[in-house]
């Protein structure tokens, strides 16, 4: 049997929290299998965030330290210059990491500093109700933009970070990849694993954004919020590989 259809070692045997149709599983399992693939899983530690996420420790059968929220990147920071020997990332969702934690995103991407960043962008807040998130599209509904995003009302047009970070000389990494799809998938897989091999060669700070559905803030049905990324999200978050030293 291959790799891809056995159960990581790096991933617990537990029932999920998370809704029906929500890409967070499929990256967890994603990550655990990348880490027993390269033989990390003594070393790896991983920052779970504030969001849907925030109990991601419960999952992953390595080392995990809570930050609060929008601040993994300062807390890997610190775990990373004080362990240099070990692999530390970020898991973190766009309302996390590309609005409360903007600063510490690009500052410590501006220090090259090698630690790997997941960041999931569902497009929304998911965890505490469906809020304007700074990845929302044009004309998305949430329930503080009940009309649909409206950048001439002051919310602001969609915050394209990764390719920001992608300018930033101390990113040696950065791709945008989603969960659309089995092929999809297994790219977001390849991508993730580049991520975490440019730490263990020493490099500088690298970044994967994984386009991901949240059906139940979306109100779509899973099948259709797939549909939703295919069709609309990428029109405005194209996926490839941004930035690779």
């Amino acid at each position: 049997m291959g790799k891809n259809f056995l159960h990581p070692k790096s991933l617990k045997k537990v029932d999920t929290h998370y809704c029906p149709g929500c890409g967070h599983g499929i990256i967890h399992r994603i990550i655990a299998g990348i880490v027993d693939e390269l033989g990390i899983r003594e070393k790896t530690i991983a920052v779970t965030p504030v969001g849907c996420a925030v109990i991601a420790y419960d999952y992953w059968d390595f080392n995990c330290c809570e930050a609060p929220h929008g601040r993994g990147l300062a807390v890997a920071t610190g775990i990373k210059r004080c362990l240099p020997q070990n692999i530390v990332f970020t898991y973190q969702g766009d309302g996390d990491l590309a609005s409360i934690g903007i600063a510490e995103t690009i500052h410590a991407a501006n220090r090259a500093e090698a630690i790997s960043c997941i960041f999931v962008n569902n497009g929304c807040y998911g965890m505490t109700g469906g809020q304007l998130a700074p990845t929302t599209l044009i004309g998305q509904k949430t329930i503080t933009t009940p009309f649909g995003r409206d950048p001439n009302k002051g919310e602001g047009w969609p915050l394209k970070l990764t390719e920001i970070l992608a300018s930033l000389e101390g990113v040696c990494f950065a791709a945008r990849t989603s969960l659309a799809g089995p092929k999809e998938i297994l790219n977001t897989q390849t991508q993730i694993k580049k991520a975490f091999l440019a730490q263990i060669e020493k490099k500088k700070f690298s970044i994967v954004e994984v386009l991901s559905p949240c059906p139940t803030v979306w109100q779509k049905e899973p099948t259709k919020a797939i549909e939703f990324i295919q069709q609309e999200v990428i029109k405005t978050f194209p996926v490839g590989i941004i930035k690779e030293l």
